[in-house]
């Protein structure tokens, strides 16, 4: 028995069979994600909200035993790593009809489609799961007007494709797609 409501397959409301539209066209105007957060990206936030609970458990035993200072200090440290394990999860390239948004850890970067010339996959030596390493690999670049190229992208070694070839391929196609159908001409 298919329970469409818990996936991500199809919009709400669209029907079962028929032409069916991709769910990040369904609203142009609004920022999505092409793709799912890989694996790797999702283990991390997972460990790391496991860690914070234990911290706020220590939270608690702390306020209850000691002093308030103390616990106030450990609550601020659990809620600093369940912020780090949101944002670890919200990192990745973010598309709409305004343009092509990339979310980083620290900081992040949004260019409107007129000030992106061309989007493409390229093979090169990418990062591994951003570590120093580096192995022959596919990313996905943006290039400025004059030939400026962007930072990149996403790679097919980063923490949402590693081992998903496929998933890369589908993202790295849709944010072309979105590049072509909004980029400049």
């Amino acid at each position: 028995m298919p329970l469409p409501f818990l996936t991500a397959d199809r919009a709400f409301d669209a029907p079962a069979d028929g032409d069916r539209v991709a769910l990040p066209f369904d609203d142009h105007d609004q920022w999505r994600r092409p793709y799912r957060p890989g694996p790797w990206r999702v283990g991390a936030a997972a460990v790391m909200l496991l860690l914070a609970s234990f911290v706020l458990l220590a939270a608690v035993i702390i306020a209850f035993t000691g002093g308030p200072a103390a616990a106030v200090a450990v609550l601020v440290i659990a809620l600093a790593v369940i912020t780090s394990a949101l944002r670890l999860l919200r990192m990745g390239v973010w598309v709409s009809q305004a343009g092509l948004r990339r979310v980083g850890f620290l900081r992040t970067t949004t260019l409107p489609w007129q000030q992106i010339t061309d989007v493409r996959t390229v093979q090169q030596p990418v990062r591994w799961l951003g570590l120093p390493r580096t192995v022959q690999g596919q990313a996905l670049l943006a290039s400025r007007p004059g030939g400026a190229v962007l930072p990149v992208l996403f790679t097919d070694h980063n923490a949402d494709f590693l081992s998903r070839v496929e998933a890369f391929d589908r993202a790295a196609d849709t944010v072309e797609a979105w590049g072509a159908e909004y980029g400049r001409p």
